[in-house]
């Protein structure tokens, strides 16, 4: 006796969802890496407007955090757009599988993130302290 299995095929609206979930994934993990690109230049900027106007330089850390911070942000956003690739391919094949499960945990991680990165440029760009 032949089994026949029940399957049932994924709305086709589902998986668009997920591609464009992933291609949000994809411009925010972009904008991450371009705003580590600008935060990594912000100190040769503030450098050459410094020297345009002739003012003291020995006043000028030689380079600050921005550039640790910048090379952090620009490889968060490296691994933010291979997580999000490894992300789609699993939710692909859970709702070719019906089997999809939601997951909150990497928006929380990316937000916690985006928050503390904040704060802490907020107080590195506050004069004085």
């Amino acid at each position: 006796m032949k089994e026949e299995k029940n399957q049932t095929i994924a709305n086709p609206s589902d998986h668009l969802a997920n591609e464009r979930t992933f291609l949000a994934w994809i411009r925010t993990s972009i904008a991450i890496m371009g705003f580590g690109f600008v935060v990594v230049k912000f100190s040769l900027f503030v450098r050459q407007i410094a020297l345009v106007l002739k003012s003291n330089l020995d006043i000028l850390p030689e380079k600050g955090y921005s550039a640790p911070i910048g090379i952090l942000l620009v490889a968060v956003g490296a691994f933010m757009a291979m997580y999000s690739y490894l992300s789609y391919r699993n939710t692909e094949k859970q709702l070719l599988n019906q089997a999809y499960k939601p997951s909150v945990l990497p928006a929380l991680i990316l937000t916690i993130g985006i928050v503390t990165v904040g704060t802490l440029l907020v107080i590195y760009l506050i004069p004085g302290l």
